[in-house]
């Protein structure tokens, strides 16, 4: 890097609150399927204490040598659907208490894979680790759940779609706060760093390091500076910025990777913000333009912002992956928050918006008597965005039980505080009742 980058580097994180949000370590649990469970827990966690034992360790002393923050250390692994199949197990809670276990002798913050792909049909693993997510992100607080419910080339399972509608009420029914541990997809990804939905693909590396970097307080702040002027270079900007944001973190991943003689795997560029005032994607949407994010123009403008994002990323290095651009939950974006309190953004305007972010409705509270088939309604449109658009959607959705519209949730740090928001209140219940499978879109025919 040259000596201006280096400088505007170090302005970017002392003043515009650029950082490294996690370096996540991917690790294959392929070679710990034994068909006795309580052997094959005892693979896993051997297997995670060994390959990540210098995980926390090394990110400290890049963030110590380099300046450069970095949020998180995690860990995701292979689907435990697939890696306790073979045992005899009734249900899986066990496997998600030996992944706590691991996370709490390492000293990592969070670790992803306690997971389900399901979006063609069921395997009796599959059915076994759903039935146990309420209960397994009750007695954990480390371990994050994610089901992928539909795609693009399998279309989407209704059957799962209406399932996790009452899991995410049964989730809710012991503590709401525990929701923020799962989200349902369509298009989940093999490679992402960031949870609740990071796992690590089957066709992954048997270890791997990935990493998520953020920084929506330098896109805000490179904006300031061509206020009026076309929105070409409005997207010239964002890209150049994306550009530079990425190549620390191929330079954070790169030399994690060295020290941890592991392979690099990719850089996952995602705007992802906090509550912290100056860290907001909504305030970049402002920022374009628009008198308060939810206006008309909104989703353009944050297609425009996606777009760039990921131009940006692909030109700064070769392995960019995961989701990369900007995300937009609802409790951990300090302008979101006001714009939802006010009025100024609603559900269905959010539901537009996925269409062209990256992922989907996350992070979202809602009333704590909304029915379980309007949960699995709001699975079910997300997931069609997802396929027929070949893009990953997902939702994370918080019932906050006793609240209503005009109350808050608190989940404290990072992830914010909910205000409730309004729900359509008109049935889909005959609809997620048939059951079945939502066939793939004609386009999904390119073999």
């Amino acid at each position: 890097m040259e000596t201006k980058q280096i400088q505007e580097t170090i302005q970017m994180i002392s003043e515009e609150r650029l950082d490294i949000r996690t370096i996540t370590m991917g690790i294959s649990l392929l070679d710990c399927i034994d068909s006795d469970g309580a052997k094959a827990r005892q693979k896993i966690y051997d297997k995670l204490t060994t390959s990540a034992k210098d995980l926390v360790k090394v990110a400290d002393q890049i963030q110590a040598e380099y300046g450069i923050p970095i949020i998180n250390k995690r860990i995701s692994v292979t689907p435990i659907s697939i890696v306790a199949a073979a045992s005899g197990d009734s249900d899986y809670v066990a496997y998600a208490q030996t992944m706590e276990k691991a996370t709490e002798t390492l000293g990592v913050d969070l670790i992803g894979g306690f997971t389900a792909l399901v979006q063609k049909g069921y395997q009796s693993g599959d059915r076994k680790l759903i039935a146990s997510i309420p209960e397994a992100l009750n007695v954990t607080s480390r371990v994050c759940s994610s089901v992928n419910v539909g795609s693009t080339k399998a279309g989407i399972n209704m059957n799962a779609v209406a399932q996790m509608g009452r899991v995410v009420k049964d989730i809710a029914a012991i503590d709401p706060v525990n929701c923020m541990s799962l989200v349902i997809f369509a298009n989940a990804v093999e490679d992402n760093p960031f949870m609740a939905g990071a796992f690590h693909g089957v066709g992954e590396a048997d270890k791997v390091i990935n990493v998520g970097i953020s920084g929506p307080g330098v896109v805000k702040r490179a904006l300031e500076q061509v206020k009026g002027q076309p929105i070409d270079t409005v997207s010239e900007t964002i890209k150049k910025t994306a550009f530079k944001v990425t190549r620390m973190g191929q330079l954070v991943g790169n030399v994690a990777a060295e020290r941890l003689h592991v392979p690099f795997g990719i850089v996952d560029l995602s705007l992802a913000p906090t509550p912290n005032e100056g860290d907001s994607v909504a305030e970049i949407l402002e920022e374009i333009g628009l008198e308060s994010v939810g206006a008309p123009g909104t989703t353009a403008a944050l297609a425009l912002l996606n777009d760039a994002v990921k131009k940006g990323g692909v030109m700064a290095c070769e392995h960019v992956g995961g989701l990369s651009g900007a995300f937009i939950p609802v409790s951990e974006d300090a302008e979101m928050i006001r714009a939802v309190s006010a009025g100024r953004l609603n559900i269905e305007k959010l539901e537009a918006m996925t269409a062209v972010c990256s992922v989907g409705l996350d992070m979202i509270a809602i009333p704590g008597d909304t029915p379980a088939e309007t949960i699995s309604g709001m699975i079910a449109d997300e997931a069609a965005i997802g396929v027929i658009n070949n893009k990953t959607t997902a939702v994370r959705v918080i019932p906050a039980v006793g609240k209503k519209v005009g109350e808050s949730i608190d989940f404290g740090g990072l992830f914010g505080t909910a205000p409730i928001m309004p729900v359509n209140t008109n049935s889909p219940k005959q609809f997620v009742d048939r059951g079945g499978r939502i066939p793939s879109p004609i386009h999904s025919f390119k073999n």
